[in-house]
């Protein structure tokens, strides 16, 4: 019997992220000085990464 396509090793799932996680937001609010060191963690606003 064959396995589930959601069952698969992360090694072989190769596909982009859409979504980022908590601290690459932080880092990229960081760079934009839209966050400074004691700001709430919870309730980031929306960011989209540079464009490169």
């Amino acid at each position: 019997m064959s396995q589930h396509r959601s069952l698969r090793s992360s090694s072989t799932l190769g596909a982009k992220r859409n979504v980022m996680k908590r601290f690459e937001r932080v880092e990229i609010l960081k760079q934009r000085g839209e966050w400074k060191a004691g700001d709430r963690i919870t309730g980031l606003r929306k960011t989209k990464p540079a464009v490169s």
